[in-house]
C-alpha cells in the first residue's frame, strides 16, 4: 500500500491553503486529474526582477510537467539552466449571482505547483517529448502523422519540471448569502460554464475515405472538453492505481 508521501504532497509554507483552507486538495488524484484535464497552463517566473508569467500547452508525466515553447522565446531562453517557476491551471466551472456584491464568486478548479524548470536538451529526450506532446492530447496520433523534420525540431523547445509541491483549490458551491438577505427581490442563481466541442470541420483537402483514428473518436459534437483531456490522459497512459 502507498504511504502518505507518495499520494499526498506535503503541505509547506509556499503551497499551503491562505485562505478558505477547506476548499484545499493536496492529495495527488485530484490534483493530477485537475492537471490532466487542462490543455493550457500559465507559467510564472522572474527575470532580473521583473515577473512574467506565459501560458503555453502542457502535459504530464508521473510527477513531472512538460511544457512547449518556442526556441527564440524569453521563458525558453532564461528556463534553460534551471529557475524556479509556478506552474498554475484553473477551469472555471460556473458564476455564482448572489444578493451581495460581495458574495457573488464563481466555482472553480485550480491547481499551483512548484519546482526548478529546466531545458530539455538531449536530443533523444527532445524528440521523445515532441511525440508526447501529440500523443498526450491525441493517443496514438505521433504513429500516424509525418515526423518532425530537423527544421522543425530546431525550431521547437521543451521544458520539463519535477513537480517539488502542489496544491489544489475547489470551490462547488452554490448561492451563499447572509441570512438577512434571502428575503431581499434579487435574482440570483448560479451558472454552469463549460467548454464545449462542436462539430469537427474537416480540411478542404482532406482525402477521401480516412475514418477518425482511434485516439481521436473522443472528440465528438457536444462534449466536454475537460472530460475529452482527462480521457485522453487516461488512454495515453493508463489508470493511476
Amino acid at each position: 500500500m502507498n504511504d502518505a508521501a507518495d499520494t499526498n504532497f506535503p503541505i509547506t509554507d509556499r503551497n499551503r491553503i491562505r485562505r478558505r483552507h477547506e476548499r484545499g486538495r493536496f492529495d495527488k488524484a485530484t490534483v493530477y486529474d485537475i492537471l490532466d484535464s487542462a490543455m493550457v497552463a500559465h507559467i510564472a517566473y522572474v527575470i532580473n526582477g521583473q515577473p512574467f508569467c506565459t501560458p503555453t500547452g502542457f502535459w504530464r508525466e508521473d510527477d513531472v510537467l512538460y511544457w512547449h515553447g518556442s526556441s527564440a522565446s524569453r521563458m525558453i531562453r532564461n528556463q534553460s539552466d534551471g529557475v524556479p517557476v509556478c506552474v498554475t491551471a484553473t477551469h472555471l466551472d460556473a458564476i455564482v449571482l448572489a444578493r451581495s456584491g460581495f458574495h457573488h464568486s464563481v466555482n472553480y478548479r485550480s491547481v499551483m505547483a512548484f519546482g526548478t524548470a529546466r531545458l530539455v536538451t538531449d536530443a533523444a529526450e527532445k524528440t521523445r517529448a515532441m511525440d508526447g506532446f501529440v500523443d498526450r492530447f491525441f493517443p496514438g496520433r505521433s504513429k500516424e502523422i509525418r515526423p518532425p523534420n530537423g527544421q522543425e525540431i530546431k525550431a521547437t523547445s521543451f521544458v520539463v519540471m519535477p513537480i517539488d509541491e502542489a496544491s489544489g483549490k475547489i470551490r462547488s458551491t452554490h448561492v451563499s448569502d447572509e441570512e438577512e438577505d434571502y428575503a431581499l427581490p434579487v435574482w440570483t442563481a448560479r451558472i454552469p460554464v463549460r467548454q464545449v466541442l462542436g462539430e469537427p470541420e474537416l480540411c478542404p483537402r482532406h482525402l477521401p475515405g480516412l475514418e477518425v483514428p482511434p485516439g481521436m473518436r473522443g472528440y465528438t459534437e457536444g462534449r466536454n472538453l475537460d472530460e475529452v483531456l482527462l480521457e485522453a490522459y487516461r488512454m495515453e497512459y493508463g489508470t493511476r492505481d
